[in-house]
């Protein structure tokens, strides 16, 4: 489920569930629940002060509903409980739209690249921590979509 609760940046929602639907059903986990919460960048430097500890917008946060440990892909959830929530994601547009222009991608092309980014998240991947296995898979899945 999308959720836009901004209005800075007009976008179109439908293609964005559409993209959450097939990254669901490729990466085996179409039974698992994931919210995305579209946000003002005033509200994603909020949250990502409260609960990351750094000051400012940022593009993307993800919010596991558990701690789990990631699967190898294809099929990265394949062992997913069914009806499993896999937690929150919060996108910021107006963010994402000048990260957009910065790597020479449209905004849905990025919108798209984050809730890659943070469904991987939800999924156990932590670039922070794991030694370039995110980043790896993170750029596998972008040529498997079409995203690279």
């Amino acid at each position: 489920m999308i959720l836009n609760q901004q209005r800075a940046v007009r976008l179109a929602r439908r293609p964005l569930e559409h993209f959450l639907r097939r990254l669901q059903r490729e990466l085996g986990f179409q039974e698992s629940g994931v919210t995305i919460a579209l946000v003002s960048d005033a509200e994603i430097a909020r949250m990502n002060e409260t609960f990351r500890k750094k000051k400012g917008p940022t593009d993307v946060l993800s919010f596991p509903a558990a701690r789990r440990r990631p699967r190898s892909l294809p099929r990265a959830t394949s062992k997913q409980k069914a009806g499993e929530f896999l937690g929150d994601i919060a996108i910021a547009p107006a963010t994402a739209r000048r990260y957009a222009r910065k790597h020479g991608r449209t905004l849905p092309a990025e919108l798209r690249v984050l809730i890659l980014h943070g469904v991987l998240h939800l999924l156990g991947y932590d670039h922070e921590t794991d030694r370039g296995e995110m980043d790896r898979v993170e750029r596998k899945l972008r040529k498997r979509f079409g995203l690279a």
